[in-house]
């Protein structure tokens, strides 16, 4: 593996998606299985949607940590909840309830970045810089990165801003029409942040903004390959990059993902050979594990009577099994 992938993260958004089983997670399950802990044997992030939606409950949290544990170097990435960066009007009580949700991630070490995720309609301009300059005061005890859709942000004037509050620009790929914003390679602050939601034109302005199907795109490995070159820049001036791919409609988020690894590490992946039957590009890429296999050394290996078992390295010597 090249020394710079080991400054890249790449994982999808979010997990719990039903459409997602019999593609990307086996369709039976053990009863100890978890979307997260699961995730966590072929991703070394994965990026928290319901953070977005209410504060989270420590509690669920401290047990999300649980499950990922046997991989040393896996970080959660939270949205900053909705309040503060869509309908703006968050009370203090609000920050109280958001950071004490976030507060297990930062005590284990697991946190690697919380993202500003403002819609498009979201512009530049004098009060809402101020807004957004006060909201990163608000949360400086954090490592922040910024998504911004709309296409006034990408100036100097407010890379410059970034650099100052120490808050990382979350480069993108959206569905450019009008002024949304073009892909970029941004770094900074020490965080480098890459999004790809994919670019179903159709379905992206829909009044429908929840819908799957806004999210419904594979890319193909010549659309990923400019962003492989982007990845290595933002890298090469952050200290760690995070890449999320967040076209999760039925697993292609994490069929783009695992080519994107595939792609900065120079080698094949594991996989299981379900994924690899929906998105036949993969098969140039991967070595196929069988749900059996993979299944059953999830069971027995998470188990808290084994704690000297090395999961990962396990996971790697059953995929060179697998190759053979």
């Amino acid at each position: 593996m090249k020394a710079f992938t080991r400054q890249i993260r790449v994982g999808p958004a979010g997990w719990s998606y039903p459409d997602w089983n019999g593609i990307v997670y086996p369709s039976r399950r053990p009863h100890s299985f978890h979307e997260a802990g699961y995730l966590a044997k072929f991703f070394d992030t994965i990026e928290i949607n319901t953070s977005f939606y209410n504060p989270l409950r420590p509690e669920v949290v401290t047990g999300w940590i649980h499950r990922v544990e046997h991989n040393r170097n896996f970080k959660f990435n939270a949205k900053l909840w909705q309040r503060f960066t869509h309908d703006c009007n968050a009370t203090r009580h609000d920050e109280k309830l958001f950071k004490e949700g976030l507060s297990p991630l930062v005590e284990a070490g697991r946190l690697g970045a919380l993202l500003l995720q403002f819609p498009w309609s979201f512009k530049n301009t004098a009060e809402n810089r101020d807004y957004l300059g006060g909201l990163c005061m608000q949360f400086v005890e954090y490592p922040l990165v910024l998504e911004v859709r709309h296409s006034s942000w990408n100036c100097p004037e407010i890379l410059e801003m970034l650099g100052e509050l120490r808050a990382g620009f979350c480069n993108i790929d959206q569905p450019v029409m009008g002024r949304s914003i073009k892909p970029t390679e941004h770094s900074t602050s020490p965080v480098g942040y890459i999004r790809l939601h994919g670019r179903n034109y159709e379905n992206w302005f829909s009044q429908k903004n929840r819908s799957p199907a806004r999210y419904d795109y594979l890319y193909s490995i010549d659309e990923l390959h400019p962003w492989v070159d982007r990845i290595k820049s933002v890298a090469r001036h952050s200290e760690v990059t995070y890449v999320i791919t967040n076209n999760h409609f039925q697993g292609k988020a994490v069929a783009n993902a695992l080519e994107l690894v595939s792609l900065l590490s120079e080698q094949k992946v594991a996989v299981l050979e379900d994924l690899v039957t929906r998105y036949l590009q993969l098969q140039h890429i991967v070595v196929s594990v069988s749900p059996h296999k993979l299944v059953h050394t999830y069971a027995l290996f998470e188990a808290s009577t084994y704690p000297n078992i090395n999961v990962i390295e396990l996971f790697k010597n059953l995929t060179r099994a697998a190759h053979v």
